[in-house]
């Protein structure tokens, strides 16, 4: 099973992703774990201390001659802003915050509750997911996240612009993966990592307005995962269902409060006939990941029955607004019990953009997880010749 687990606090001396049972033999790049970092920490709207923090990942073990070696990986990112120490205790909780019920859950002051609740934790799970895009790489799935909405600013979902035109066409590069890139390519030039950049200077106003109001913005985020092969996750076994595995995934993020996956609720609104994806086969695509059979729609994002059906996913989550803010909400001092203002620590304006970066390496992490289970997860090598057979086998007898 591929695996991860975080440690670290928001002020402590670091943040640590240990990460099980990646394969041996992948090639482990380095600069692309500090890339996606980078990407964590930028967004407009973001606070302070992204301007004292630099991400950088320092892989501890688990790697030999630049590939790894099947054994465990530890990641470690540095605190900058360590000082935990020395920083005082906080008898006002902020509401929004897990401030109140984890000093109860644990009888003892808020502080120890924050550091770790706090959405630094994050940048381990960054890390760990982007050794999972490498892994998912290496079999030409991409993952792409990206922001859909920032409180009621909405940009248009793709750009119409002259550089919306796929100048990957005539390369030999899949569809699946034209499409990924033409939503990486856009995204990357807009500073809210919207699909729209043309519209990013609407969104500054919006956000330097809620600034100046002592607020803060939530949004939503989408990530899609392209070119994913039959058959990933299972109906099986109810906790093994990859759509329920994304999800969870997904909720488990900081301020993330509703997931859906493909149409989602606009899905419970519709008639079942506009609702489900018809199946078509086409014999000149029998060789791709796809076998051959296609689909007009994808309303179900991928997955049906808890299992991949080589459409791409299409998972969307809402995330709250920041709730430490400068326009103090009411609370009740913990020593006196008298009510007061919430307590204001630093803190972003609008985080939705370092969120899309979250969502889409824990998707990507779930994504790599099934693709494991499904080829067997020892060595690259045995991982690409099963994919191999999986996909020569075909046509095969259906019911034996």
């Amino acid at each position: 099973m591929l695996t991860y687990m975080t440690a670290g606090e928001s002020h402590g001396k670091g943040i640590a992703a240990l990460v099980c049972g990646l394969p041996y033999g992948l090639a482990i790049d380095g600069g692309f774990i500090n890339h996606e970092l980078a990407r964590r920490q930028g967004g407009y709207g973001r606070g302070d201390r992204q301007n004292i923090e630099t991400d950088k990942a320092e892989i501890q073990t688990g790697i030999l001659h630049g590939r790894s070696m099947g054994s465990p990986v530890l990641l470690w990112i540095r605190n900058r802003d360590y000082k935990i120490e020395t920083m005082p205790e906080i008898e006002r909780p902020r509401p929004g915050h897990g401030d109140l019920s984890g000093s109860i859950k644990y009888r003892c002051g808020i502080r120890p509750i924050l550091e770790r609740a706090s959405a630094r934790e994050t940048a381990g799970r960054v890390a760990a997911g982007a050794l999972a895009h490498l892994l998912l790489r290496a079999f030409d799935i991409t993952v792409v996240g990206y922001v859909l909405s920032i409180g009621e600013f909405s940009p248009k979902r793709l750009s119409e612009g002259p550089d919306s035109g796929n100048d990957a066409e005539q390369t030999g590069i899949p569809e699946p993966l034209r499409m990924a890139e033409r939503l990486r390519k856009l995204r990357d030039r807009s500073q809210f990592y919207t699909l729209s950049p043309e519209q990013d200077d609407e969104g500054k106003r919006y956000v330097e307005r809620i600034r100046e109001e002592g607020d803060s913005l939530g949004g939503v985020i989408e990530v899609q995962a392209f070119n994913v092969p039959f058959g990933l996750g299972t109906h099986a076994v109810w906790n093994e269902k990859l759509d329920g595995r994304l999800a969870k995934a997904a909720m488990a993020v900081q301020a993330i409060k509703g997931v859906e996956i493909g149409d989602g609720f606009l899905a419970a609104r519709t008639p079942g006939s506009a609702v489900h994806d018809g199946i078509c086969w086409q014999s000149a695509r029998r060789q791709e990941r796809s076998f051959g059979f296609v689909r007009p729609t994808n309303h179900a994002g991928g997955l049906e029955a808890g299992i991949t059906n080589s459409q791409p996913i299409v998972v969307r989550a809402a995330m709250k607004p920041i709730p430490t803010l400068r326009k103090a909400l009411p609370s009740v001092d913990l020593k006196t019990a008298q009510a007061v203002e919430a307590s204001y620590e630093r803190s972003d304006v609008c985080a939705v953009s370092a969120a899309s970066v979250v969502l889409e390496n824990v998707i990507a992490f779930e994504i790599a997880a099934a693709l494991v289970e499904k080829l067997g997860g020892d060595s690259l090598a045995e991982m690409t010749e099963r994919l191999r057979l999986l996909q020569s086998e075909f046509p095969f007898e259906f019911g034996r």
